[in-house]
């Protein structure tokens, strides 16, 4: 007779995840915080200064899939540390860049690289391999720690007032390595057969045939498992990834990008810029928490409502103009935040309802790089645009147009059609 565990190991996965997000992706979104300090430093243009941001994304998501696809076929658990030892390697050499091409290398480059080696494009799939039932819950739960990596931006303001931002890089990537690559080499298991274990939502008793590992079982697949070739020549695949790219991409990273710069142009301070930075963290957070809703409301509406409070969000950040308002802002931080978070758990809920457990590495892979193309114009063209206008006007603008046109591309996907809660 088979026993169940007393306690599901597939939450200290949960925990390690939402750890090495918030190390692995405050790293990245701090970038927020160091665009003020590079600009007074250095004779660039905002523009100029973004692209090493808009780098990062594409290149992180070009690289997503090919990370999620060799996460099907080799050892995570090598990759990972790998990926851990890129990332750190490149934080510290931004400490010494001085030219323009050396944020484009470090930053742009090898940081995406280590990102997407050792975070996301892995760790999505990981939790689908854990937990067979109540994806969206589970989702959301592992992406709280990307949430909290904007909190983190409050820990890098304090360490660059105390320190300067070149000894920041430094700090955060010794704080990277040391952390991530004991919970990577002795506790994280990217399927629960690597234990003997099995999928939280499988029965024991159901006469499934064991795999290799452990005498462990499979989940039988819920649907017909498709071909990668299908998979690839879906349109409802494509449309999931215009999706993401559209509202993340586009939208959120062309906002997230220059938000601390708008702040201070308005006449706030820099403690104040990135407190409101935070904030959208906390409620980012509180939305991956809520990825739940997306179970039972279904995965179309949770988007629509994620939208809706999106555009209210910018409507409120395109209304300030001085400091006058200060609750415009918080505002604004709150309905981003929330939406922001409500959307990505629900987006990658509804591609695990379309596409199940074998290939599912290459699909939330291609999501990040529907992301990394469109972030590889958000961010650009929104510091772009301000040096053509000397507003963030037309950039607010094209951010929710993105997001409206994003949640379109959801409905068109129909994850409705297909779901298994």
């Amino acid at each position: 007779m088979v026993k169940r565990p007393v306690f599901f190991y597939g939450w200290v996965i949960v925990a390690i995840i939402v750890v090495s997000m918030v190390l692995i992706y405050g790293i990245r979104h701090s970038f927020a915080v160091f665009f003020s300090r590079i600009l007074q430093e250095f004779p660039w243009s905002r523009g100029n200064i973004a692209v090493m941001f808009s780098l990062n994304i594409f290149v992180y998501g070009f690289l997503a899939p090919v990370a999620g696809m060799l996460a099907d076929r080799w050892k995570p658990r090598r990759m990972m540390p790998l990926g851990v030892v890129i990332l750190g390697l490149a934080t510290a050499g931004c400490a010494f860049a001085n030219k323009l091409w050396h944020f484009y290398f470090l930053f742009g480059f090898l940081m995406p690289l280590g990102s997407a080696f050792s975070g996301w494009p892995i760790m999505a799939p990981s939790l689908v391999n854990w937990f067979t039932k109540r994806k969206g819950l589970v989702l959301g739960l592992g992406q709280m720690g990307g949430g909290l990596s904007f909190v983190y931006s409050i820990f890098v303001e304090f360490t660059i007032s105390q320190m300067g931002w070149r000894n920041t890089f430094i700090i955060l990537a010794v704080i990277l390595v040391i952390f991530l690559l004991p919970l990577y080499f002795f506790f994280f298991y990217f399927r629960p057969e690597e234990k003997g274990l099995y999928s939280y939502g499988v029965d024991p008793a159901d006469p499934s045939p064991p795999s290799p590992a452990g005498g462990a079982v499979f989940r039988k697949p819920m649907i017909l498992e498709r071909t990668l070739g299908d998979v690839m020549k879906s349109l409802q695949l494509w449309l999931l990834v215009l999706s993401y790219a559209l509202y993340w991409g586009v939208g959120c990273y062309l906002i997230l990008a220059h938000q601390v710069k708008f702040t201070e142009d308005a006449g706030y301070s820099s403690l104040f810029s990135v407190s409101v930075f935070a904030l959208f963290g906390i409620t980012l957070f509180m939305g991956q928490l809520s990825g739940f809703i997306s179970d039972w409301l279904g995965r179309e509406k949770t988007v629509t409502l994620a939208t809706l409070l999106s555009l209210g969000a910018l409507l409120a950040l395109m209304s300030v103009r001085d400091t006058s308002q200060p609750w415009l802002l918080y505002g604004y931080s709150i309905a981003l935040g929330y939406g922001a978070g409500l959307f990505s758990p629900t987006l990658f809920a509804a591609s695990a309802d379309i596409f199940h457990r074998r290939h599912y590495g290459v699909v939330a892979g291609l999501l990040l790089a529907g992301m990394g193309a469109g972030g590889a114009v958000g961010p650009w063209i929104g510091g772009y645009l301000f040096d053509l206008s000397g507003s963030y006007t037309n950039s607010f603008i094209l951010s929710m147009v993105s997001m409206g046109l994003s949640c379109i591309s959801l409905w068109l996907a129909a994850p409705r059609k297909t779901a298994v809660k």
